[in-house]
């Protein structure tokens, strides 16, 4: 169950209105870096939760924080967007200076919202609830959130970047924070429940015995002329698990070429091919 008290988690103030940061503000809330993707994520994590019930509180407390972050950046939206043009005369059109403003406004926010945020990205694509991961693992669920508090953090940053606007890169400021936090949060989730030779290799309930374990820990090398692929960390010494040991591999073909079968009677193939 969710209660509101109608005020913001944050105060967000707008000194100068800007249509065009407006459009950029609408992919930290309907893009695949955003809001929506992060709350719903969490939410949907939270609601399959098993095992040790701190964890679906957890992921459903930072939930109901991220749809917090929507509200304060609708309200962003709005309020940049209140002194965009309203209508197209022709007037407006002629003036060079009001058609770059009316250029930079994402015509959707004005004729479907009224010059309201949107659940839709920066091109005014609605976000469609792909991007949401929730396995059913904790430790994968956990891992993907940092990720994804991640690329949210990198998109934050940029907007602040792109604004002169005291409100809003204080605005921006505040959840370039939170971000910092959901990262470390998930990271220390993932350290509680056994750090890397704990929690890897996902799921850890899979006995490894029935993997083909001379591939576990194989950097494979693809390149043309079988020469090695250029080393690094992952290719020598003690695996991360703490499970195995790197070993670098040039991979030779382990298959035939595949041989299909004829076509099946009134599947629309050539007769050559039945």
């Amino acid at each position: 169950m969710f209660y509101t008290d109608g005020k913001l988690q944050f105060a967000v103030r707008v000194e100068t209105p800007d249509p065009l940061f407006a459009r950029a503000l609408q992919q930290a809330i309907g893009g695949v870096e955003g809001e929506i993707r992060v709350a719903m994520q969490y939410f949907f994590q939270a609601c399959g939760a098993r095992g040790n019930p701190k964890f679906r509180d957890l992921l459903m407390n930072t939930a109901a924080e991220e749809l917090g972050h929507i509200e304060m950046l609708a309200t962003a939206v709005a309020l940049n967007l209140e002194g965009a043009p309203v209508s197209i005369k022709d007037e407006i059109v002629a003036d060079p200076v009001a058609s770059a403003v009316l250029g930079g406004l994402n015509m959707k926010n004005l004729l479907s919202a009224g010059l309201s945020a949107m659940p839709v990205d920066s091109d005014g694509v609605p976000f469609d609830m792909s991007h949401i991961y929730a396995s059913g693992n904790i430790a994968a669920d956990m891992t993907a959130n940092v990720a994804a508090e991640s690329t949210g953090r990198v998109l934050a940053v940029r907007l602040f970047n792109l604004t002169n606007d005291p409100g809003m890169k204080e605005m921006l400021s505040y959840l370039i924070a939170r971000d910092t936090m959901h990262q470390n949060q998930w990271l220390a989730a993932l350290e509680e429940l056994g750090g890397p030779t704990g929690v890897f290799p996902i799921p850890n309930s899979f006995p490894q015995e029935q993997e083909l374990q001379e591939f576990s820990y194989a950097y494979l090398g693809f390149q043309a002329d079988g020469s090695a692929p250029v080393p690094g960390r992952w290719s020598e010494g003690p695996s991360v698990d703490g499970k195995g040991a790197y070993t670098t591999q040039s991979l030779e073909p382990m298959g035939e070429k595949p041989i299909l079968g004829p076509a099946k009677p009134d599947s629309g193939a050539q007769t050559e091919q039945l």
